[in-house]
């Protein structure tokens, strides 16, 4: 995507809220997972925008924001995220980009969108976006390409990535990763160009034996409809190594001679699922409509490990106005784990941000959020979190604030 340029510009938000679907890595007296409410104090504040020199184009968006819950001090918390875009054209030929996401977060009230002040999609950053419980995550992304113009038609691009989460309680799974790729593209016309790529991606898991070897081939097609519109997507199939130790129990005769119920061995797995994706968008002068899906696999979410998921997810945001900013996501997904823990997860995602200029520099702020959990296996997965606020905020300039 070609965004148009933003100019930097910093915020300051003070908001009061409610939520309710709260729940640590606990248990209340009956046994039940927790599920706590609670009405909470948020200040927060960040800076987004872009800038293009001769050779070299930078895009930043940071926001950060401490959350105090009146009732329940446990889920007090810091939430942050960075994400940044740098693209450096080396020569006539050859561009360079680097993309970096890093954050931690208290809560998960978040959905992947497409900012238009940086340029590229946070979903394929391996940004955590299904973690179950409230508990403290850190998160880091670095993703780099190098691209060469072969021709007017014709372009080649070598990348890499690596990536971490660490989750603070000590009964949820980390992962490091690292992953190599390269694609060839050809343009056939001014709007349209189809290639082919191939990717390899390491994942390992932190308080567990598991590993997962992924290799992917598809064939992909990109499609410049308008020019604020564009299609893209990519379709083929992944082969699947999975590694993790398993309980397996003796026959009931054998566990009574020997006392023991059973031993732990290795697991190994090898399977083939598809691994396609595709995206509309629609470029407006302050942001992003969206429309996405895919079928992939993912290093899960502290709970379960690699697992295959289908997604969707819907976005929209606007600052057209002069005194009205809005907007608004959607998002699903279903998941199977192919790990630890057999079982299919998953649920929906939803939220909604307005923001109105009342004087100079001073906005108030409206934003709802809510997120279901849901498994046909695992009875307890099954739950509600809603999350309201309701504030103000500080921004230079003359148009609406924009919110995140």
């Amino acid at each position: 995507m070609q965004g148009n340029a933003i100019d930097f510009r910093p915020f300051l938000s003070l908001s009061v809220g409610y939520g309710s679907g709260l729940g640590g890595v606990s248990v209340d007296p009956q046994g039940n997972p927790v599920n706590d409410n609670s009405a909470n104090v948020d200040g927060g504040g960040g800076v987004s925008g872009n800038h293009s020199w001769k050779h070299v184009k930078l895009g930043l968006d940071y926001h950060a924001d401490f959350r105090h819950n009146t009732k329940i001090s446990y889920y007090d918390g810091t939430n942050q995220s960075l994400s940044l875009g740098l693209t450096d054209q080396l020569t006539r030929h050859t561009t360079l980009t680097v993309r970096e996401s890093a954050g931690l977060m208290s809560n998960n009230f978040a959905l992947p969108s497409l900012n238009a002040a940086v340029p590229f999609d946070s979903s394929t950053a391996y940004i955590p976006r299904s973690d179950f419980y409230d508990n403290r995550t850190i998160y880091l992304s670095t993703q780099a390409d190098l691209s060469i113009q072969k021709s007017v038609r014709l372009s080649f691009d070598f990348g890499a990535d690596g990536f971490l989460q660490r989750r603070r309680s000590s009964a949820l799974f980390g992962v490091t990763g690292a992953g190599a790729r390269g694609d060839v593209q050809y343009r056939l016309s001014r709007r349209s160009t189809i290639g082919l790529g191939y990717t390899y991606t390491h994942y390992s898991f932190t308080g567990i034996f598991s590993s997962t070897d992924l290799h992917g081939a598809v064939g992909t097609y990109g499609l410049r409809i308008s020019r604020n519109t564009e299609f893209s997507g990519y379709g083929g199939v992944m082969r699947v190594e999975t590694k993790f130790a398993q309980f397996v129990p003796y026959d009931p005769a054998i566990a009574a001679l020997l006392g023991i119920s059973g031993f732990l061995g290795n697991s190994y797995q090898t399977r083939y699922v598809p691994n396609v994706s595709a995206r509309l968008s629609y470029t407006v002068r302050h942001g992003v409509f969206f429309v996405t899906g895919g079928h992939a696999v993912t290093p899960g979410n502290g709970v379960f490990l690699t697992s295959t998921a289908t997604t969707a997810s819907v976005g929209y945001g606007y600052t057209g106005l002069k005194r009205w900013s809005i907007n608004t996501g959607f998002g699903y997904m279903a998941s199977d784990s192919l790990g630890n823990v057999v079982g299919t997860y998953g649920g929906y995602q939803g939220t909604a941000a307005v923001s109105r200029q009342l004087v100079k520099n001073t906005h108030g702020t409206l934003s709802a959020f809510f997120n279901k959990y849901g498994s046909t296996d695992f009875h307890n997965y099954n739950r509600w979190v809603y999350m309201v606020q309701l504030g103000l905020a500080w921004a230079p300039g003359d148009v609406a604030l924009r919110l995140w």
